[in-house]
């Protein structure tokens, strides 16, 4: 799915009673990409939807869906924090468990710790 798609594809699964179970991030190094996925639930159908979408590791960046599910915004500042994709549009994509001056982002594949 292209990423400009996100927010539209929410909305769609929020008029159709799904919940946002969880966002995350996956690094693709050898594609030059990452992947943010987005896993819904519907509670009264037991339907799950995964949606996926990727960027390029250069400019990992995807529109914020927080306003759509406010839910999601504590996953993606998490997901920001660990895989550093930029969710445009978030509230406060401010660290979640990392030092507040952390520059490095551990879940990308190329991290060295």
């Amino acid at each position: 799915m292209r990423p400009d798609r996100v927010v539209d594809d929410a909305e769609l699964l929020d008029r159709n009673g799904f919940a946002l179970d969880a966002v995350t991030g996956m690094d693709w190094i050898a594609e030059n990409e990452m992947e943010v996925v987005y896993d819904y639930f519907h509670p009264a159908d037991s339907c799950r939807v995964v949606v996926r979408t990727r960027v390029p590791r250069s400019k990992p960046e995807v529109p914020t869906i927080s306003q759509v599910y406010p839910g999601a915004n504590w996953h993606e500042r998490e997901t920001h924090e660990f895989f550093g994709i930029v969710f445009l549009g978030h509230p406060n994509l401010t660290p979640l468990l990392l030092p507040e001056d952390a520059t490095y982002h551990p879940l990308r594949k190329d991290f060295v710790a």
